[in-house]
Order: C-alpha cells, then structure tokens, then sequence
C-alpha cells in the first residue's frame, strides 16, 4: 500500500499534470503567457504549459453575431428616430485581441454604437429608409477601420429597425397616398391620351369612307340588339334610306 506521503506525491503530480495539458478545438487559440510576457498563440490541438509559470487565454475564431442597442439618433433635416443594428465579426489575430484591448467584445459594441449615431446623423431620413444598403457598406468600412488594430475583423453591418414618431409615420403614410394618386391621375392621363389619337385616326378613316359609318351604325345594332329589352328606338341616318326613295321616284314618273 502507498503511504501518506507517497499519496500527496502522486496528488500533486496528477495536479500538476492536468494543469499542464490544454486541448484546444480547431476553431479555438491560446494565447501563452510566460511568467507575465506574451509568448505567441497556439493550437488547435494538445497544449503543454508549465504549470505556474506559463498562463493561457483561450480565444474563438468563429464570428460573433452582436446586437447593437437601439440609439436614440437625430437626421440631417432633424427628425429624431430610434435605429439598432447587428454586425458580425471575428478575430484574425488571436495576440493582439488580448493584448491590445481590454475586452474586445465589449469594445466592439461601444464602438458600433457611437459610430451607428455618427453616421446616421449625417444621413437625411429619405437616405436611411430607402439607402440601407449604402449606409450598411459605410458602417462597416468605419468600424473595421477601427476594431483593424485590435485583430477584428468586422465582414458585415445591417440596421435592423428604424422607430419612427407617431406624426413622422402618419405624414409619410400621406406622402405614399399622394404619389400612388398622381401616379393613377398620370396612367390615366396617358391613357385618354392614346385613345383620343386613336378616335382621331378612326376619324380620319371615316371621312375618306363615308360607308364606314354606316357599317359602324349597324355594328352599334346589333350589339344593342342582344340586350334584353322590350322596345329600342334608334335615328336612322337619311343615308340608308335614299336608295328607297329614288327607287319610288322612278316609279312614280313611269
């Protein structure tokens, strides 16, 4: 049997070796201390430190998908909204994510939020509700420029929702209404237009045909005639009746 002293002995080794061993995952880094200097990053896989000597932070490559709060922000033409954003981003350099800065997590979101209010309030509310696109790509490129130092690296900024006041919704809801009215008021414009080039061509046919007229007043017959009433009474045009009338007057002076 192992005596007390040879048991605190094996104790203290097992001790020892499972505070030298790491196994880090594929998408994690270790960051090694030696007695307070940096020393690099390693991994993934098995890790050996020296116990007590060496310290290790582990840091994840993978992205991290932030909300950025929602930011109370004044527009260009001074209209007061609420805008909150996401923006997705990882660590490229595991070293300089430790060392460079405190808590690069925290960090990021303080700097994504004072940059949301800085740009938006250089934008016009027309730009933020129809630009999102342009204003996304801007966020970006500005808060990679500075997270760049601290090994981040920022691949995407999306605002999410922009909360209008009360009055702000109801006016641009009657802006909407007034631009589907002209739009409707222009179609039909346009319509009347081509058809009054098509009745003045209809015109033109005529005159050179006076037939066409009368083709056209029985064409208007019949298409009455096959509605359901009990008597129609129509103007016959003089035109259909002259060839009677000069056959009677034949007739006559025989």
């Amino acid at each position: 049997m192992f005596t007390p002293a040879v048991l605190t002995v094996i104790i203290i080794g097992l001790f020892i070796l499972a505070n030298a061993i790491r196994i880090l995952r594929e998408y994690e880094r270790g960051i090694i201390f030696r007695l307070g200097r940096l020393i690099g990053a390693k991994g993934p896989g098995l890790i050996l430190l020296i116990p007590v000597v060496d310290r290790m932070v582990k840091v994840s490559l993978r992205v991290v998908t932030m909300d950025v709060p929602s930011q109370d922000v004044i527009t260009k033409d001074n209209v007061t909204v609420k805008v909150n954003a996401v923006i997705y981003f990882r660590v490229i350099d595991a070293s300089k994510a430790i060392v460079a800065v405190e808590d690069f997590l925290y960090a990021t979101s303080m700097i994504a939020q004072t940059t949301l209010r800085s740009v938006l309030g250089q934008v016009e509310l027309d730009d933020l509700l129809s630009n999102r696109e342009k204003i996304n790509q801007e966020l970006q490129k500005i808060i990679d420029a500075q997270t760049e130092p601290w090994g981040i690296k920022v691949s995407v900024v999306e605002v999410k929702n922009v909360d209008l006041p009360q009055e702000m919704q109801r006016a641009i809801a009657k802006q909407a209404e007034a631009e589907r009215e002209r739009r409707s008021k222009v179609i039909h414009a346009e319509g009347e237009l081509q058809a009054s080039h098509k009745l003045a061509e209809a015109a033109k046919v005529i005159g050179t045909h006076p037939m066409a007229l009368q083709l056209r007043f029985m064409q208007t017959l019949t298409e009455v005639a096959t509605e359901k009433n009990s008597t129609i009474i129509f103007p016959v045009p003089i035109d259909l009746l002259a060839p009677f009338v000069q056959k009677a007057a034949k007739e006559a002076q025989k």
